[in-house]
Formats: C-alpha cells, structure tokens, sequence
C-alpha cells in the first residue's frame, strides 16, 4: 500500500523549497507557451505536455515501484479533468494577454485553494497563512493595476479567471488524494488525462512545428514535469492553503521574464506588488504546518 507519510514539522522548509521550485519550473513553462502560442493551438500545446510528461511520468512511477493506476481512481481521473481543462484556460490567457497580466490573474487560485481547503478538507487558516495570503493578495492586486487606464480583454481576462478556479479545485483534489496515493501516481494521471482530451482537438486542426518550435514545446513538458513534481511534493506536505500562499513568488518571476525576454516594463507598483509577493512567501515559509 502506498501510503503517503504524515505531515512532519522538521520537512516544513523542504516543502517550501518544493514549492518554490514548482513555482519556477511552471514560470519557465509559461515563457514556452508564449514562445509558440502565436501560431500553434492551445490544444497542440497541450498535447506536447502531456506527451513528454506522460513518459517521464511512467518512466518515474517504474523506477519507484509503485502501482501507477492508484486505488482511488475516481477522484484521480476527475483530478485530471479539473487540471486538464484549467490547463486549457491558463495556456489561452496566457497566449493573449500580457505575461505577468495572465500570471497574477491565475493566482488568484490561491484564495479559490484556501476556501475550498476549508470547506471541504476543513483545514484550518492560521494567522501567519491569512496574513501571508492578505500580502499576496495585495501584491497580486497592484501588480494586476486594475484601475489602469489600459484595460485587458473582458473575454480573456474571464478564461484565465476560470482556470484558476478549476486550478483551486485540482490542488485540494490533490491534496486529499495525498492521504491514499503516491505522489507518482498523482503526477502520472495528469497527463494519461490530458492525453485523449487534446489530441482530438489537434487532429481535427493540425499545425506542424518548426524545429525551434519543436524545442519549446519540449521544455515545455520538461518544466512542467518538474512543476508537477515540486507541486505534489509540497501538497502532500503542507495544507493546501500555506502550499499555494507560498507559490505566489511565481508572479515575481512572471514580471522578470515579462520584462527580460518579452519586453514588458515593471513599473513602481509592479515592483513593491513583487515585494509584498515575496514577504508572503517568506512568512508562509516560517509557519509551521497545521495539524
């Protein structure tokens, strides 16, 4: 049986740095969908993650020994779904609207994750998780600007606002999975789910790559598994609510390769938002995990 390990507070900082990697690794996959966004489908996009994924994924799944197929297969297949279509979301705002306008408007996510740990896992919310979360919020906010005179796409702004609701529903599925499942498991079902999902949707409109297409896609896959694993890793060790208050420095990267290698300004409340992203981080990191 595979049995995922309760949590312990000596592995509270290791979490953390799982989910900071995560948060890297998924702010790497990004700059890759945006790389090729411009001419292939989003369903194309996510057949090439969950080709690469899937095989790294039952490639780790052999190495470890476990049984890839998990006992409660259910909520494992709905996990993939939920996650599969939030994809979907993600990858399109990401393909029409500013890097860091798309990246902030996803974390919302972590709010959506909280509630719903409450409400269904009945987690409770301390103090240094509700301030981390109140900072992050802020943060995500003045680096969102709303009141800015340049307003984004109604129609793309409500997609990306989707897919962090269905991301919310992923990550507490996953986090109630870590009481029966082994993390391989739950990274292996992700893609064996988005699989058949996109490849119908790809034949039915196919683009062939170039060959610097090619090499996106595939670190695409790469850093998403790295993402997946860093991410199952912290949320089978932390409560989902401090988990995700952690993953908000994503945003802080999202502005540094908007910046970098797209050519998006960061403008002064851009740069304190990122500042209040990155004290959230650290206070949830010396918050010791709840019982």
């Amino acid at each position: 049986m595979n049995q995922t390990p309760p949590i312990d507070p000596g592995r509270a900082l290791p979490a953390g740095g799982w989910m900071l990697l995560s948060a890297l690794a998924f702010s790497l996959m990004v700059v890759g969908v945006k790389q090729v966004g411009g001419r292939l489908p989003i369903a194309e996009v996510v057949l090439a993650r969950a080709l690469v994924s899937l095989v790294l994924s039952y490639a780790m799944v052999r190495r470890l020994g476990v049984d890839p197929w998990g006992r409660r297969r259910g909520l494992l297949v709905l996990r993939g779904l939920v996650g599969s279509a939030a994809l979907f979301c993600v990858y399109a705002a990401v393909m029409h609207l500013p890097l860091a306008a798309a990246t902030v408007l996803q974390y919302l996510y972590p709010t959506f994750t909280a509630l719903l740990a409450w409400l269904l896992l009945g987690e409770r919310l301390g103090r240094r998780v509700l301030l981390a979360m109140g900072l992050g919020w802020l943060g995500v906010l003045l680096v969102a600007q709303p009141a800015a005179t340049t307003a984004l796409p109604a129609a793309w702004v409500a997609v990306a606002v989707a897919g962090a609701l269905l991301t919310a529903v992923a990550y507490v599925s996953v986090r109630s999975l870590a009481e029966s499942e082994h993390p391989a498991v739950i990274i292996f079902y992700f893609p064996l789910v988005a699989l058949p999902m996109s490849l119908p949707m790809v034949l039915l409109d196919p683009v062939l790559p170039t060959p610097g297409e090619w090499l996106w896609l595939l670190g695409v896959g790469v850093f998403t598994q790295v993402g997946q694993v860093g991410l199952t890793r912290a949320l089978t060790q932390l409560p989902a609510a401090r988990a995700t208050a952690i993953s908000y420095v994503q945003v802080g990267f999202a502005a540094l390769w908007g910046w970098w290698i797209f050519g998006e300004s960061i403008d002064l409340p851009t740069a304190i938002g990122a500042a209040l992203i990155l004290m959230a981080t650290l206070i949830s990191l010396g918050q010791p995990p709840l019982r």
